[in-house]
């Protein structure tokens, strides 16, 4: 008997390394083909903001130029707004979108996506709106990861990995940040941490990661120059600037999700020329705070070199906050992550500023709190503290601020949850799907099931029984072994089944499962 049995598991370890083996090779491509496609959206949009600082340069001293730019400008937006609108899935930053696939409540066609997303992000990023790179570029990765699963036929589960794969490899290559990148798809898009997912979406995080740093270097993606660490004797100012972070992220909550039914409540104005307005005002801006321009990654690395000033610093945020609200409004595709840490970080240089004023804090300690600042805000925003923490020490290329960062982001995100926020990214989610025609419910739900002796599913191949439409099992338990399951593993008595539920009909799935693993087969 103990031939066979140690040559199945043989046939099992040999199996599993095969699958697996699979399973990775198809998440470095998708991350390395991200990585290529991110990287030239990336340095695309660069390029055309460098390009608009030139151009206004050159205005200042030839005016008259600024009526032919008013009317490409106008004629810019329209042709945008023509094409947000007749194609409703490559609006915004597109996380809802990639969410909804995940969840199966939502598919799109990949390629019309991925060309008209790649399109319209750099000429609506690129022209200096208070967008973010991060979105579109999650959602051009997952529309290649899609692409990379249908083509090679892989099944919807595989394919669902794919998509999350691809997604983290996107938000890697925007920010060089592949250990972030992955925990915010696992966090706070899939909500699921299965081995071999969590394997294949850092797998994929790292190879997009790769090839970006041959266009940008190694260099941290938000390097803000710091002269010394925080001393303990001032730590009390992280608390107080968690909870001012706190409140203006709900603030900011409240205003971003409700915007686009403030937005549809202008009946005289069509959704095609809701660019327009971004459009014309980002003119004055880049004419007066050209360092203000697009996501705002420049301005937080040159808020040490502006005057040491609080009303510079709260101009600035008023700016912000107000013109990436009138740049979200319009519909176009772009995001919110940078903008986020960009209000973050200006907030931050305000506090420091204001408590400078007050003799409470040194000046030189402004970099320190702009770091700070973008974690906690981020946090509270989107309730993802780790996912803060880990993106910010990646970011800007230093360990040294884990205590300060976390004290931070705890205190805004307890401020945001007690003041009633949710998680900005997944409240958008569910705006999103509002708008959707209704579908059959297709998340998955993990549940977990015990093999008693003598059951139905004691001493039977997986293959061998008949397990519910869309259910998977995805690990197995057994005792100190943790083995990854195919359809020749042999189930025994004791193990542990971690089993994942497709479906609206999960419940009477999970009862069916059950009485299998604790009853005999009548």
């Amino acid at each position: 008997m103990q031939a066979p049995q140690a040559k199945q598991q043989i046939e099992e370890s040999e199996t599993l390394r095969y699958g697996t083996a699979k399973q990775l090779l198809r998440a470095i491509i998708i991350g390395a083909l991200t990585g290529l496609v991110v990287s030239f959206f990336r340095l695309a949009i660069q390029t055309s903001l460098q390009w608009v600082m030139l151009c206004f340069r050159y205005f200042h001293h030839h005016p008259v130029w600024l009526i032919p730019w008013v009317v490409a400008s106008v004629i810019l937006a329209l042709l945008l707004g023509r094409l947000a609108q007749r194609n409703p899935n490559i609006k915004g930053s597109g996380i809802p979108q990639v969410e909804g696939q995940l969840t199966g409540q939502f598919d799109e066609q990949w390629w019309p996506v991925l060309w008209r997303k790649f399109l319209g992000g750099i000429l609506g990023i690129g022209s200096g709106l208070y967008l973010g790179r991060e979105g579109p570029s999650i959602q051009l990765g997952a529309t290649i990861g899609q692409g990379v699963c249908e083509s090679t036929h892989q099944s919807t589960i595989e394919r669902r990995v794919g998509i999350a794969s691809g997604a983290a490899a996107g938000l890697s290559a925007a920010f060089n940040a592949p250990i972030a990148s992955t925990m915010f798809v696992l966090e706070e898009v899939y909500h699921n941490f299965s081995p071999l997912l969590w394997l294949s979406v850092f797998a994929s995080a790292l190879a997009s990661n790769m090839v970006s740093v041959q266009f940008f270097s190694l260099a941290p993606d938000l390097l803000v120059p710091y002269k010394e660490y925080l001393p303990l004797r001032y730590y009390w100012h992280l608390v107080l600037l968690g909870l001012f972070l706190g409140l203006l992220g709900r603030l900011y909550q409240y205003v971003i999700l409700r915007l686009p039914k403030w937005v549809r409540q202008v009946h005289w104005l069509n959704p095609v020329c809701y660019p327009v307005i971004p459009f014309l005002l980002v003119i004055p801006i880049a004419w007066f705070w050209p360092v203000t321009l697009g996501g705002g990654n420049q301005l937080i690395t040159n808020l040490n070199r502006l005057p040491f000033s609080l009303w510079i610093f709260a101009g600035l945020f008023i700016l912000r906050f107000i013109f990436s609200m009138i740049s979200y409004g319009s519909e176009l595709p772009g995001g919110i992550f940078l903008p986020i840490l960009t209000l973050g970080a200006v907030f931050g240089a305000f506090y420091c500023a204001a408590a400078n004023q007050l003799g409470l804090l040194p000046a030189r300690y402004l970099p320190n709190f702009v770091i700070y600042a973008m974690a906690g805000y981020f946090a509270c925003i989107s309730k993802a503290p780790f996912t803060a923490i880990l993106l910010i020490t990646e970011m800007v290329g230093s360990l040294a601020h884990m205590m300060p960062l976390a004290i931070v982001a705890i205190v805004a995100y307890v401020v945001v949850d007690w003041l009633g926020g949710t998680p900005v990214y997944m409240a958008m989610f569910h705006n999103f799907m509002n708008k959707q025609p209704v579908q059959p419910h297709q998340c998955l739900t993990k549940t977990t099931f015990a093999v008693f002796a003598g059951s139905a599913l004691d001493g039977k191949r997986i293959r061998d029984f008949s397990w519910p439409a869309g259910s998977l099992v995805t690990d197995i338990y057994r005792g100190d072994d943790h083995l990854m399951p195919h359809g020749e593993t042999l189930l025994h008595a004791g193990d542990t089944l971690v089993v994942e539920l497709a479906g609206k009909h999960y419940e009477r799935d999970q009862a069916q499962i059950n009485f299998a693993a604790h009853h005999a087969q009548s």
